[in-house]
């Protein structure tokens, strides 16, 4: 099998070292809007051959997007439109927009919505962990609208790479990873900005900024190309769950307005139920 990867980044990348490491394919061919990108992804042995768009389509059985899903959607059908019966899916944050773009195209069914539910805050072909994927959550979405051989084949894929497979509508996905992901680099965001504000003192940020602050700013550092795209497309979710997070960090204002730190105390005994969800 030969697999073109559009986006040479953390994402791609890191499927490119998967795939090879599970002995899936015959040949990576890379494809990305940076030649430095490619350049790097070469180095790294993430893949074999670097190639324009047009041509690794031609070249390959499977093409995986892998950029922002702004450029996603706007690839999407521009990819559709060259393929004879070749398998694209694309691995975005968000669905909903994307599905919709594709809903006509007379070669829909060829096309597999899916969000492999795994990352870091860094980017990059530098940035690929070959393990990236392992024993995480792959969502793949509208899959009755995908052809039975294409959608075979994106569930092997994932699976022999180790990731377990989830099945959402486009829209339920985004509405959930807003209330999960996206809401959770928000608040990553805020927090750093926050931090930047009040603390002029870049050493004692560093000096005392333990383990605590460290996981819950980590966020921060991720990719404003990567997330613009995400909040723009996912805008309606992303309010929704961002005002209640508003309310509730309000009640903690209030509370210690009030010195009312048995509801405090309540408060953060209900925020410990969420350890027995995620473990």
């Amino acid at each position: 099998m030969i697999v073109s990867i559009v986006g040479i980044g953390l994402i791609g990348g890191s499927l490119a070292l998967a795939l090879k490491k599970a002995k899936l394919v015959d040949s990576v061919i890379g494809v990305d809007a940076e030649d430095t990108h490619l350049k790097k992804a070469k180095e790294l042995d993430l893949i074999d051959e670097a190639m324009l768009l047009e041509e690794a389509i031609e070249r390959s059985d499977v093409i995986i997007l892998a950029v922002p899903v702004d450029a996603i959607t706007s690839l999407s059908t521009e990819v559709l439109d060259r393929i004879d019966n070749q398998v694209v899916f694309d691995v975005g944050s968000t669905k909903a927009l994307i599905m919709e773009t594709i809903s006509n195209h007379p070669k829909r069914g060829r096309y597999v919505g899916t969000h492999p539910m795994a990352g870091t805050e860094y980017s990059g072909p530098e940035a690929a962990i070959e393990d990236l994927y392992r024993n995480k959550c792959a969502v793949l979405v509208d899959v009755e609208k995908s052809d039975p051989d294409a959608l075979k084949t994106v569930q092997s894929i994932y699976e022999n790479i180790g990731m377990y497979l989830v099945y959402h509508e486009s829209h339920a996905h985004d509405i959930h990873t807003a209330y999960v992901s996206h809401i959770s680099h928000i608040s990553s965001f805020a927090l750093a900005l926050t931090v930047l504000e009040k603390e002029k003192n870049e050493k004692r940020i560093f000096e005392l900024a333990g383990g605590g602050f460290d996981s819950t700013v980590r966020l921060a550092n991720s990719n404003p190309k990567t997330w613009i795209p995400i909040f723009e497309q996912n805008r309606d979710y992303v309010l929704d769950v961002l005002d209640e997070h508003i309310n509730v960090i309000s009640q903690f204002r209030t509370l210690l307005i009030k010195k009312d730190f048995d509801s405090f105390y309540q408060l953060i005994e209900q925020a410990n139920k969420i350890k027995k969800i995620v473990n």
